[in-house]
């Protein structure tokens, strides 16, 4: 019999070696105590990296209750948080009723603090547990994909619980969706295909930070990049950044290899796919499967798997199409996601994120809140000493030339 709990746990310790900030952020939070008495939920990618954040929260006081998607659980993970004590609400083998579930378990445990991931767990509290939402401090929030239908449920006043927008720290999306996001979908789609980007054309739909960074990591592997992006300005950056421009529909015929990068639904379409070449590839970096038009590629019928996390699929025009990852985010669903070291600066902030709900987020009224500005620095001032850094210090006349007008 396997000992899963163990081989979790080596792979834990793994992950914590290189969570410096983590490190230092979870000895403080424990030495002050600032979460004690408090249930904080944990619905993150669960993984051995956020394994380790669930720990650091329960070490500083924190009840912690962890829950995720089947096709972002590693279950050996989930095992090994189950064999310490927490109460995990995941499955890896779990369907789409059981995954509902799974979350509506996790809320009725009565959460103080929530920290979510695409904003689904949020989004399900406000639909059918307002009661619970009303008892909550509030939430934070680690993506894009998330913060974005969070700020529109504040505009049409249906965010009814103050959440900080972790993502939007330069901390996190300078380095998770920039250098994490873009180097562990680019290396997922290397591993998953054992192909090489070299030579191919590959589309980036969107260019925001993560689909900026899949795009410079495609182009350095030998890709040919063409980016399809609705803003004008982040379309004249991408082509400033060096990459043909131009709508996916007119990219689609060439695309060998398409990356969906946005966090929105719908963005690659059935006449998208039924355009492309014969063998191409499609993946999304960062968001999830509604990015692709999965129903429409379900229902062809010829759906068969060729690799591990591959499927061909042949479309309506006799081409075939091959989907990583049944669509969801591919270096979440079939690699080990983002780095380490990117990972310990977010995770940090959120731990940081949910001290500071602690502190003042009874006081907060319901909105998303940017993150502030001194926890950003604390992570990125640790990490730089971490690795050997320091800063110039300012001068008094460097000082009076900030103050001069």
């Amino acid at each position: 019999m396997i000992d899963i709990t163990g081989a979790a746990a080596e792979r834990i310790a793994w992950a914590a070696r290189s969570m410096p900030v983590l490190e230092r952020v979870a000895k403080r939070l424990a030495e002050q105590g600032s979460l004690a008495g408090l249930r904080v939920g944990v619905s993150l990618v669960l993984e051995p990296k956020t394994a380790n954040l669930a720990l650091a929260l329960r070490d500083a006081g924190a009840e912690v209750v962890v829950a995720c998607n089947a096709s972002s659980t590693d279950q050996q993970v989930a095992e090994a948080l189950r064999g310490l004590g927490l109460r995990v609400f995941a499955d890896s083998s779990a369907d789409e009723a059981e995954d509902l579930r799974l979350a509506r378990e996790f809320l009725e445990t009565g959460l103080d603090i929530l920290i979510d991931d695409g904003a689904s767990v949020t989004r399900l509290a406000h639909r059918e547990y307002p009661e619970l939402v009303a008892k909550m401090i509030g939430a934070t929030e680690e993506t894009t994909s998330g913060v974005r239908p969070l700020r529109v449920m504040h505009d049409d006043g249906a965010l009814k619980l103050p959440v900080i927008a972790v993502n939007d720290a330069a901390s996190k999306y300078l380095f998770d969706n920039l250098y994490g996001t873009s180097q562990s979908c680019v290396m997922a789609f290397l591993d998953l295909t054992n192909l090489q980007l070299a030579g191919r054309t590959v589309a980036v739909v969107g260019y925001g930070w993560v689909g900026t960074g899949v795009a410079r990591d495609a182009a350095a592997m030998g890709a040919r990049v063409v980016v399809s992006e609705v803003d004008p300005v982040k379309a004249l950056r991408a082509l400033h950044d060096g990459y043909e421009v131009t709508g996916l529909g007119q990219a689609a015929p060439r695309a060998e290899v398409v990356f969906a990068c946005t966090g929105l639904a719908g963005v690659v379409t059935e006449s998208h796919v039924e355009a492309l070449p014969e063998g191409a590839f499609l993946c999304t970096a960062g968001g999830g499967a509604f990015e692709m038009p999965m129903d429409y590629l379900h229902g062809l019928g010829t759906r068969r798997g060729v690799r591990a996390a591959v499927d061909a699929y042949t479309t309506r025009s006799g081409r075939t199409v091959h989907v990583l990852s049944d669509g969801d985010c591919v270096n979440c669903a079939d690699a080990e996601g983002n780095p380490i070291e990117v990972m310990d600066l977010s995770l940090s902030l959120q731990a940081l994120a949910v001290e500071r709900l602690a502190a003042e987020g009874e006081d907060w009224a319901p909105g998303v809140y940017e993150l502030p500005a001194d926890i950003d620095r604390e992570v990125a001032r640790i990490r730089l000493e971490a690795a050997g850094g320091s800063l110039e210090p300012l001068t008094d006349a460097q000082r009076e030339a900030v103050r001069a007008w």
